[in-house]
C-alpha cells in the first residue's frame, strides 16, 4: 500500500497553490458557523474546515459551534506521519481532522457531491489532491478529507473500544458533515459519491459493509482497492508469510500487535500509551506501516468485509470499480532483484512448475516482469474480479481496467524494466492539474475518465454524450487506453480460470 498517497503529493501539489487569477473572499455558513474561503479562476475553495475532534484512539466527535467567521483559506494540519523517500510530508499534530471543499464559482444547487478518500494508510492529507478539474468538468462539489493514519488509525489494545477502525470512523464522521452541510455549498446531500484509490478504495469497501455508513453515500468508485485480496507468501516481501487478507485483521491479531509495540514503547497500559508524545511513537521503526490494516469484529465492521460481500450484506449503491493492467510491476521494482524460480517456489511450493508453465520467463524477458505478471493476476486481478462479480449480483457495477502502458511516472522509483500501467498510474488522469506531461491522446483519455467519473457521480451511470459506451459488468470490463477504449474479457486477460 505504501506508495499511493505519494501520487497525490508529487502529482498535484498543495491545492492552495492557486493560479494568478484575481482572488476574492467568499463566505458560507455551515451548521456550526461561517467559514471564509477564496474565489478565483472560476472556482471556490474552502480549506482547513474542522469537521471533528478526536482524543487518541477514541471515536471522533463533531466540533462545537463558533461565533464569527472562521478562516478557511489555508489547509489544516495533516495527521501524524513520518513521510517516505518518495513523499517528504511529515506531521506530529493530532489535531488534524480537517476537510476541504471545491465548487464551481457560479451559483448552483443540487450539484453532485464527490468525497475523495486518499490512498495509503500511513501518508497524506486531503488538500494534496487538487480537485478543480473534477469540480469544473462535473459541475460538482468535491470534498477531500484528512483522517487518522497508521498507528493512530489501526491501533488495537485490550480495553480499546472498536480498536483498529479509527480512520474509518473519521471518514464516516466527515460523511456526516457532508450530509449536514453539502447544501450550503451548492451540493445535493442526497447524491454523494465516495471515491478513492488503493487504501482509500479499500476503506470504501469497508464502508459498503459498515452499519454506520448506511445512508451516508449513494454511489461508490473504487480504484485498485484490496477489499477481496489475500496475500500469498513472499508476494510483497521475501520471507513474509501468507495472510488470508491483505487488508483486514481480526481483533486478536490487532491487540497482539498493539501489546508488542506497547512493550517497545515502554508502556503496560492504555493510560501510558495515551500520554506518550507523538514524536516518541513515530520514532519506533515501521510502527505506522504495521497498523495500516483495519480491524473487523466490532461495531464499525461486524465481520470481515470480504465475507460480507460474499453473503450480500452490503449497502445497495451503484459501483464503479477496477484496477490497472500491470498493478504489481511497481511493487516488483521496489522489491529489488528477483530470482524468478526461487520467488515462485517460496510462494507456490508444489505448484511452482505449474505456474512457471503458465507464466514462462521467456514470454516476459525479465524476471521482475514475469513475477509482476504472476502477482498482478493472482492477487490484484483475482481480488478485483471477485469483488466486482459479487457486487454485481445485487447492484449495478461498472468495471474498468486502466491500460495505458505509457502512463507518465510521477514517483521517484527506478526500475530496470517498463513499469507499464502500474498501480496508481491512473491518478494523474483524474487529478491532472500539476501532473506530468501527457500526449494529446493521453489528455483525451484524461478528459474521458473525468467525464465518466463525474457522470457516474451525477446519475449512477458513467455513460454520456461523446463517450465510448461503458456496459455494466456482464457486458465486459472497460479497458481505458488512449485512443482505444473498449470492453474486454477481464477474466480471460488475467488467466483467472487458471487461478480459480
Amino acid at each position: 500500500m505504501k506508495i499511493l498517497l505519494a501520487a497525490a503529493v508529487l502529482l498535484t501539489g498543495c491545492a492552495d497553490a492557486r493560479t494568478a487569477a484575481v482572488t476574492t473572499d467568499t463566505v458560507v455558513t455551515t451548521d456550526k458557523g461561517a467559514v471564509r474561503g477564496t474565489e478565483a479562476g472560476g472556482h471556490r475553495l474552502f480549506q482547513g474546515i474542522r469537521y471533528a475532534t478526536a482524543p487518541r484512539w477514541d471515536s471522533p466527535r463533531p466540533v462545537a459551534a463558533w461565533r464569527g467567521v472562521q478562516d478557511a483559506t489555508r489547509p489544516g494540519s495533516p495527521c501524524p506521519q513520518v513521510g517516505a523517500d518518495y513523499a517528504k510530508i511529515t506531521s506530529e499534530n493530532e489535531d488534524c481532522l480537517f476537510l476541504n471543499v471545491t465548487t464551481p464559482a457560479r451559483k448552483g444547487t443540487k450539484r453532485p457531491v464527490m468525497v475523495w478518500i486518499h490512498g495509503d494508510g500511513a501518508l497524506g492529507a486531503g488538500h494534496l489532491s487538487d480537485a478543480r478539474t473534477i469540480s469544473a468538468a462535473g459541475d460538482a462539489v468535491v470534498v477531500t478529507i484528512n483522517y487518522r493514519l497508521g498507528v493512530f488509525s489501526g491501533f488495537g489494545y485490550p480495553g480499546l473500544r472498536d480498536g483498529g477502525t479509527y480512520g474509518l470512523q473519521d471518514q464516516q464522521e466527515a460523511l456526516r458533515w457532508v450530509r449536514r452541510n453539502a447544501a450550503a455549498f451548492g451540493g445535493d446531500p442526497g447524491n454523494v459519491t465516495v471515491f478513492g484509490i488503493s487504501f482509500g478504495a479499500l476503506a470504501i469497501g469497508g464502508h459498503l459493509t459498515s452499519p454506520g455508513a448506511k445512508g451516508l453515500f449513494h454511489r461508490a468508485a473504487m480504484q485498485s482497492g484490496e477489499t477481496m485480496m489475500d496475500m500469498p507468501a513472499g508476494s510483497m516481501v521475501p520471507g513474509l508469510e501468507a495472510l488470508p487478507s491483505y487488508a483486514w485483521r481480526p481483533p486478536a491479531q490487532t491487540e497482539a500487535l498493539g501489546r508488542m509495540y506497547a512493550g517497545q514503547l515502554g508502556c503496560a497500559d492504555l493510560a501510558c500509551l495515551r500520554g506518550l508524545p507523538v514524536k516518541k511513537i513515530l520514532a519506533v521503526p515501521q510502527i505506522m506501516n504495521a497498523f495500516q490494516s483495519y480491524t473487523y469484529g466490532n461495531a464499525v465492521l461486524p465481520e470481515i468485509p470480504s465475507k460480507s460481500l460474499e453473503k450480500g450484506r452490503f449497502h445497495r449503491v451503484p459501483v464503479l470499480a477496477g484496477a490497472t493492467k500491470d498493478e504489481h510491476r511497481i511493487f516488483a521494482a521496489m522489491r529489488g532483484k528477483i530470482a524468478y524460480p526461487q520467488a515462485l517456489k517460496e510462494t507456490f511450493g508444489e505448484r511452482t512448475a505449474e505456474v512457471a508453465r503458465e507464466y514462462p520467463l521467456k514470454r516476459y524477458g525479465k524476471p521482475a516482469v514475469a513475477w509482476a505478471a504472476v502477482m498482478t493476476d493472482r492477487m490484484w486481478a483475482r481480488g478485483t474480479h471477485a469483488q466486482n462479480t459479487l457486487l454485481a449480483r445485487r447492484t449495478p457495477v461498472y468495471g474498468y481496467e486502466f491500460a495505458d502502458r505509457d502512463a507518465p511516472m510521477f514517483l521517484p522509483i527506478k526500475a530496470g524494466f517498463d513499469l507499464g500501467a502500474y498501480h496508481a498510474g491512473d491518478l494523474p488522469y483524474l487529478f491532472p492539474e500539476k501532473g506530468l506531461k501527457l500526449t494529446p491522446a493521453q489528455r483525451e483519455l484524461s478528459a474521458q475518465m473525468v467525464s465518466y467519473w463525474t457522470n457516474f457521480a451525477r446519475t449512477g451511470d458513467p455513460n454520456g454524450a461523446g463517450l465510448p459506451t461503458w456496459p455494466r459488468l456482464k457486458g465486459g470490463t472497460l479497458s481505458l487506453e488512449p485512443g482505444r477504449i473498449r470492453p474486454i474479457d477481464y477474466a480471460a486477460e488475467h488467466r483467472l480460470a487458471f487461478w480459480n
